[in-house]
């Protein structure tokens, strides 16, 4: 599916994947911001065609991007090969694992299903993964992310604003980051409520406030440190990929020679279209890979002149072979209900008094 856009539809989806104001009415200064740019909405016209756009499923949600790394617990990367002919029964039998997020089936001889484990205590992953062993009687491999080089998952289109360079992170409250690691008892209760998006509403943080019976002004000065901790990674709209037609789903992988990680990690990351970018462990005899970048394309065409340029970068580091490289396209996808937050904040939160009550 690809959504018939209006021009000023892509304005938005360009301009706010990331730097939407955190501010009581925020669509006052991003419609602001439109109108400096030349798209003339103003803040009831500019919520209008969010609602819109949500409504329609051209966006996943609205609203803060929450990093479940940062937030406690764990998420892992597993590779498993499938037969052919118990394929449908191995792929039932992964997804009615709670802790299995996304499944895809991906275009290899051998490593066909592709999942990710998420669970509240790090200690846990092995365990899972002996039991799916156990429940399917195949071998699982775990790549867990050992370097991170990028996590920028934006999708432009053809349209104003191009660039997608609209940021008004700096609007709202002026807050100190801290170096905790744990949540409060509050920001879980904030957590939980955002995860699935804001609600798309002229007043979205005041929203939330009365929902966890807090101070709006408690909401802004916690997601905006949030921001800048890293807890969260962008805040705006999260389009779904597939109806802006970015629908070939490339994961490339490469054997990358361990002296040349830390400069060809950067390099890579610094392709604009490469939207995950990461160091994973090889398994001695089964998966010779070191480095995943993840490319999306509108076109057969698109996708294969993009990798082909990550390949050309890869080669001003290293001489590339031809068995030091693959490309994995996802045929189908198993399961995708995302990475739940409650158990991993639940677990990552201290006993007492609020943040608010202090």
């Amino acid at each position: 599916m690809t959504a018939d856009l209006e021009r000023a539809d892509r304005a938005i989806i360009n301009a706010f994947q990331g730097g939407f104001p955190v501010v009581e009415r925020p669509f006052e200064p991003a419609a602001d911001a439109l109108a400096d740019r030349g798209v003339d909405l103003d803040a009831e016209a500019l919520l209008a065609r969010i609602q819109a756009l949500d409504e329609d499923g051209v966006l996943t949600r609205f609203g803060a991007l929450i990093n479940a790394e940062a937030i406690g617990g764990a998420a892992t990367l597993v590779a498993m090969h499938a037969p052919e002919d118990r394929f449908d029964e191995v792929a039932e039998q992964v997804n009615a694992f709670d802790e299995v997020a996304h499944n895809y089936e991906r275009e290899h001889p051998h490593l066909n299903m592709w999942f990710v484990v998420s669970v509240p205590d790090p200690d846990r992953v092995d365990e899972v993964l002996a039991e799916i062993e156990a429940e399917t009687g195949q071998e699982t491999y775990n790549l867990p992310k050992q370097q991170e080089f990028r996590v920028e998952a934006k999708f432009l289109l053809d349209g104003p604003i191009p660039e997608g360079d609209v940021d008004l992170s700096d609007l709202g409250p002026d807050v100190t980051p801290t170096e905790r690691t744990e949540l409060t008892a509050a920001e879980l209760d904030l957590v939980l409520e955002i995860q699935d998006g804001l609600p798309v509403t002229a007043t979205p943080y005041r929203d939330v406030a009365e929902a966890i019976d807090q101070d709006v002004d408690w909401v802004t000065e916690t997601i905006k440190r949030f921001d800048q901790e890293g807890k969260v990674r962008r805040v705006g709209v999260i389009p779904n990929h597939y109806a802006l037609g970015y629908s070939e789903n490339g994961m490339t992988v490469w054997n990358v020679p361990d002296e040349k990680l830390d400069a060809v990690g950067p390099a890579i990351a610094g392709l604009d279209f490469v939207t995950h970018c990461y160091e994973r462990p090889r398994h001695d005899g089964v998966w010779p890979y070191n480095f995943f970048a993840m490319t999306h394309g509108r076109s057969e065409a698109e996708s294969q002149e993009r990798i082909q340029q990550v390949r050309d970068r890869m080669a001003e580091y290293w001489d590339v072979g031809e068995d030091d490289w693959d490309s994995l396209f996802s045929t189908q996808i198993l399961k995708k209900t995302g990475i739940r937050l409650d158990e991993r904040a639940a677990a990552n939160t201290t006993d007492g008094a609020t943040e608010a009550d202090d």
